[in-house]
């Protein structure tokens, strides 16, 4: 089994009072920061009556999304991705949060999945981990020079106003 390399972190889930006629709140990812523990285990703990510290997420990273890391941290402002779910736990709606990347990619397929996907600032323990990682497995694909329509075209034959001449 290939072992990928992996970056700890919790993240803060945040019920945010609304004025709005049909709903109370909203959810939102209020961070994420390197979590010492590294434990193995997702659990919850409350910071209060409108804060939830998740703990026991990791950023992985794969060979394949190296082009979203580089796009990400060529970026202005690197961001960590967090998709999240609301959980009907205990009776009480609460805010989960299932997956971190840093990957543009991965956080788009999720997005068009139908997933909800907030993105925060990338602390810079994670940029500072992330940056030479990048810089020696990233590899732009070589552009390939193709000219207009040629998938149009007859098979050998040149275009109509090549024809003409």
């Amino acid at each position: 089994m290939m072992q990928h390399p992996m970056f700890s972190l919790s993240v803060l889930m945040r019920r945010v009072a609304v004025e709005n006629r049909w709903i109370s709140h909203r959810w939102e990812v209020g961070g994420v920061a390197p979590d010492p523990s590294a434990s193995s285990e997702i659990d919850c703990a409350a910071q209060g009556s409108d804060s939830w510290l998740w703990r026991g997420f990791k950023v992985d990273l794969h060979p394949s999304e190296a082009e979203g890391y580089y796009l990400n941290l060529s970026a202005p402002d690197p961001r960590v991705f967090v998709m999240w779910r609301l959980d009907e736990g205990a009776g009480d709606e609460t805010a989960r949060p299932w997956v971190t990347t840093i990957s543009y990619h991965e956080a788009a397929r999720m997005m068009d999945a139908g997933d909800t996907v907030d993105s925060v600032p990338m602390p810079a323990e994670v940029r500072d981990w992330v940056t030479p990682w990048v810089e020696a497995n990233y590899r732009p694909e070589p552009r390939r020079k193709q000219r207009r329509n040629e998938a149009f075209w007859r098979e050998g034959a040149p275009p109509a106003s090549e024809e003409r001449r």
